[in-house]
């Protein structure tokens, strides 16, 4: 497991909505309580956010960005082309995160041991506080009328309430 982050991202409502914490630590310290971990790829269209070393996590977004370019921003085929580079290259095989990529019609988890994963009811979480932050988010998804971006905004505060590695800094994007 990639610890020291959280990072959620849903579709629902019509909403496709990805939200990181800023803590970045080294061993049991924080250095940074406001890093960005997710931003907007491909003219706005994409939604990534990474678990890992920071370093990777910018390597990622570039490959995947030039991926949606050579695809004309196929979400889907952009990450099995960067999962296969990511497994195969001597170099990426190295890095160390998680990333999830959302556009108006998917949510791909992507890891470097290749896999593509497109998780169940339209929510994903990685990172430490992941599995927090999914249970929370799915609840209210299924048993509320609660809107999206208070789904985010809740059970992201849930997972840093309960998981050290992640804080209450939150950075949102929306498409």
């Amino acid at each position: 497991m990639v610890r020291s982050t959280t990072v959620l991202a849903l579709r629902h409502q019509g909403k496709v909505i990805m939200a990181s914490d800023g803590q970045v630590t080294m061993g049991n310290t924080v250095v940074k309580a406001g890093a960005r971990k997710v931003r907007k790829l491909h003219n706005d269209q994409v939604l990534a956010g990474f678990a890992g070393a920071t370093a990777d996590a910018f390597t990622l977004f570039e490959r995947l960005e030039g991926k949606l370019q050579s695809i004309s921003g196929n979400l889907p085929r952009a990450a099995v082309e960067l999962a296969k580079d990511w497994r195969t290259d001597k170099h990426l095989r190295r890095l160390e995160a998680l990333l999830l990529a959302a556009d108006k019609d998917h949510l791909l988890m992507i890891s470097g041991s290749g896999d593509v994963i497109e998780p169940e009811k339209g929510v994903a979480a990685i990172g430490s506080g992941g599995p927090y932050a999914l249970s929370a988010a799915r609840a209210l998804m299924e048993h509320t009328e609660t809107e999206a971006r208070s789904i985010v905004n809740i059970a992201m505060g849930i997972a840093a309430d309960i998981c050290i590695y992640t804080n209450h800094s939150l950075f949102v994007e929306e498409i």
